[in-house]
This record gives C-alpha cells, sequence and structure tokens, in this order.
C-alpha cells in the first residue's frame, strides 16, 4: 500500500541513523512496529492488579485429604533427589 506522508526530514534522517536501517521505509515501519508494541504492552500493563494471574478465586481452596500416595519401592514417595 502506497501512503504518502508528510513527515519532517530530519527526525527521519536521525530515525535511520540512530536505528541503523538502510532505508527511510524501513525506519518508519520499525518505529510503528515499537509503537504498536509499546501500546499493546501498556494496556497489558493497566491490567495488573486488577486480576489474579495464577486463576486463584477468593474463596478458601479445599483440602484433598482423600488422595494418599502409595509408597514406592526406593521408599522416597516418588520423589527424586
Amino acid at each position: 500500500m502506497v501512503t504518502i506522508l508528510r513527515v519532517d526530514a530530519n527526525l527521519i534522517a536521525e530515525a535511520v541513523r540512530i536505528g541503523g536501517h538502510r532505508s527511510r521505509k524501513a525506519a518508519v515501519t520499525h518505529a510503528l512496529t515499537e509503537y504498536i508494541e509499546r501500546r499493546k504492552q501498556g494496556a497489558i500493563i493497566d491490567l495488573f492488579g486488577k486480576i489474579d494471574a495464577a486463576g486463584r478465586r477468593d474463596e478458601t481452596p479445599t483440602q484433598r485429604s482423600d488422595r494418599v500416595q502409595a509408597p514406592c519401592a526406593d521408599g522416597l514417595n516418588g520423589a527424586r533427589w
């Protein structure tokens, strides 16, 4: 897709130089990609404290004492050291 933009020539030249890009197109593509990634990261950061990443719920978890592990032949009950 061809798009014509009027962008400050000094700004583009600095982006090409600092980014080590071979062309203005590469510099603009990289800049837009980085802009999008940062915006997405910002949206994720805004979620901190709003959800529980571990999937825990507010209610107390039930104890599963009915699960009894059978002893292994090595006497370690399945633990590997």
